[in-house]
C-alpha cells in the first residue's frame, strides 16, 4: 500500500511539474517595455530591464536570442536560464496584401488585356 501512494505522489509531482513548464511566460524581447521584461525574464531587474530596453533603441532589433548578451549585465549564463522565455518576432509591419482586381473596370477592358 505505501508503495502505492509514493507512485501516486510521484505521479501528481510530475504532473505539475509538467504543467508548470508548459505555463511559463514568454516575452518579445523586441518589443517588450522594461517592466514586462523585469517580470517575466529571470536574474533580470529593473536595471537590467531598462538597459536591454535601451540597447534595442540604439541598435534595433535583436535577430538572436544569443544578441541579447551584447546588454551591458547580461551574460550568455542570463541568456540559458530565459531561453524558454525569449520569442524574437520582429516588431515590423505585417507583409502587404497582394494587389487585386478592384472590380471597377469594364468587362470589355479586362478581356482586353
Amino acid at each position: 500500500m505505501k508503495s502505492f501512494v509514493h507512485i501516486a505522489q510521484a505521479a501528481v509531482l510530475s504532473l505539475l511539474l509538467a504543467f508548470s513548464a508548459l505555463a511559463t511566460e514568454k516575452v518579445n524581447i523586441n518589443t517588450a517595455d522594461a517592466a514586462t521584461l523585469d517580470r517575466v525574464l529571470v536574474g533580470v531587474g529593473p536595471s537590467k530591464a531598462a538597459a536591454i530596453v535601451e540597447y534595442r533603441k540604439a541598435n534595433g532589433p535583436f535577430k538572436s536570442a544569443e544578441e541579447l548578451a551584447m546588454v551591458k549585465g547580461i551574460g550568455l549564463r542570463t541568456v540559458e536560464l530565459n531561453r524558454d522565455r525569449i520569442e524574437l518576432r520582429s516588431a515590423a509591419a505585417p507583409a502587404p496584401k497582394p494587389a487585386t482586381a478592384t472590380g471597377t473596370e469594364k468587362p470589355n477592358q479586362a478581356a482586353r488585356r
